[in-house]
């Protein structure tokens, strides 16, 4: 029993201690949860930037495979065309194989 007189004296003094620490403990929890909080708002914002980014992005790469697709077959059938026709020389190869023929 003896022993026991030692404890509460220091469990006493451990009660405001312990007190005065978690002021600034709950300080701390509240700056934290405003910088989550913040941090939860840019990445939201960032993400729905992100988001129109993208849908730009693909609205482009679709507008693009429109016009390949499209074009596609337009070349396709002037390179069929072009296959068709004889070949007409150049001006310049006309002149050339003048010179070699004169």
């Amino acid at each position: 029993m003896g022993d026991m007189r030692f404890l509460i004296p220091i469990v006493a003094m451990m009660i405001p201690i312990i007190a005065l620490l978690l002021i600034p403990m709950k300080q701390w929890l509240r700056l934290k949860e405003k910088q989550l909080e913040l941090t939860s708002n840019l990445t939201a914002e960032k993400t729905a930037q992100y988001a129109a980014h993208t849908e730009r992005l693909e609205q482009r790469v679709r507008v693009l495979e429109r016009i390949i697709t499209d074009k596609g077959a337009t070349i396709a059938d002037q390179i069929e065309l072009l296959r068709d026709e004889p070949l007409t020389p150049t001006p310049a190869e006309s002149k050339r194989k003048a010179r070699i023929d004169g």
